[in-house]
């Protein structure tokens, strides 16, 4: 992937537009079109403000061998959905927990042991979540807090 490829993709992964991502980083929707399009390098200042935007190293968009890792189909649609519901906050956030759970498990210090102990205690948090979750916004809850505040 080249450079301008890797920002577009990065930045489409986010659902960010050109216009945002100028937005988020104060470089003009001019230059990360030409970024993008004709593959040009920025200037040190402007490519750590584009590696922090879209929450990569400097190093995966400047090198031509690194390719990153590549999201499952089912992945980038849960990350769609996460965003319809929390917007881009929330993809952050959910993709960063993505990022750092497939890092633990690509390689580190945990033996396969300590990876079965940590998605079971994934697991757990999960359904407790859920739970919670369906207890706070059951029907039958929502229509007492509507009665109440109606």
């Amino acid at each position: 992937m080249t450079f301008g490829e890797k920002i577009k993709a990065a930045r489409l992964a986010l659902n960010l537009s050109q216009t945002e991502l100028a937005s988020v980083t104060g470089i003009s929707e001019r230059s990360i079109y030409t970024y993008e399009t004709q593959n040009i390098l920025p200037r040190k200042s402007n490519l750590k403000k584009l590696s922090l935007a879209l929450h990569v190293s400097e190093e995966y968009l400047t090198d031509e061998y690194e390719s990153g890792p590549q999201e499952a189909p089912e992945e980038e649609a849960f990350l769609q959905r996460v965003h319809s519901t929390y917007g881009n906050r929330g993809a952050r956030e959910a993709r960063e927990v993505l990022q750092k759970a497939g890092a633990l498990f690509a390689g580190g210090e945990l033996d396969a042991e300590a990876k079965d102990i940590f998605m079971q205690s994934l697991m757990q948090v999960y359904l407790s979540s859920k739970e919670k979750a369906s207890e706070k916004f059951s029907p039958k809850k929502r229509k007492k807090r509507s009665l109440k505040n109606g």
